[in-house]
């Protein structure tokens, strides 16, 4: 079985080593935009799900979720049993209305919050995760070190960046645990 492999390898030598190199540097690309998503400073991201057959293909460490089609029972029980780390589902306004109060009892008893909210001008075709910029959080922290109340921050950072209140008062709450 080793003479045929060293056969082969002498016989294309180039070609093997071509693919070998092509492998490694696949490997490399994926492995460093994975750490990238990762590890991005401060930033916080949000994992954009398109339709019900990309569930079953989330990562698992994923906390923070934002359906863009509208979710069945079964597409929320399917998410929270993909992503056992999930600690925010975040819904269009008009998909929120038609979430089922059995799926809200559920959720909140898996301590997960449900939220409405978009996420404005990302492109999944890019990027399937939408990342809160670093400023906004370094602002969020800004108002609350000078004493702002909750509800102005909320109201003032969500004017200033697109994100909607619930998601403001959902980092606000983060960062003050950590």
């Amino acid at each position: 079985m080793e003479h045929n492999i060293d056969r082969r390898f002498k016989i294309l030598p180039k070609q093997c080593q071509f693919i070998e190199i092509n492998i490694y540097n696949q490997w490399d690309i994926i492995l460093s935009k994975y750490v990238k998503e990762l590890y991005s400073g401060e930033n916080m991201k949000i994992r954009v799900v398109s339709s019900r057959e990309e569930i079953s293909a989330l990562n698992p460490n994923d906390r923070i979720v934002h359906m863009a089609f509208r979710p069945s029972n079964k597409d929320i029980l399917a998410l929270v049993e993909a992503c056992p780390k999930i600690e925010v589902i975040q819904l269009p306004k008009s998909y929120r209305r038609t979430v089922s109060k059995s799926i809200e009892m559920f959720i909140g008893m898996q301590r997960i919050q449900l939220i409405e909210g978009d996420v404005w001008g990302h492109r999944k075709d890019i990027n399937e995760y939408y990342s809160i910029p670093s400023s906004v959080i370094e602002k969020i922290k800004e108002l609350k070190s000078e004493g702002t109340p909750a509800e102005r921050i909320e109201e003032k950072v969500s004017r200033e960046s697109k994100l909607d209140p619930e998601m403001v008062a959902y980092i606000l709450n983060k960062e003050s645990l950590a």
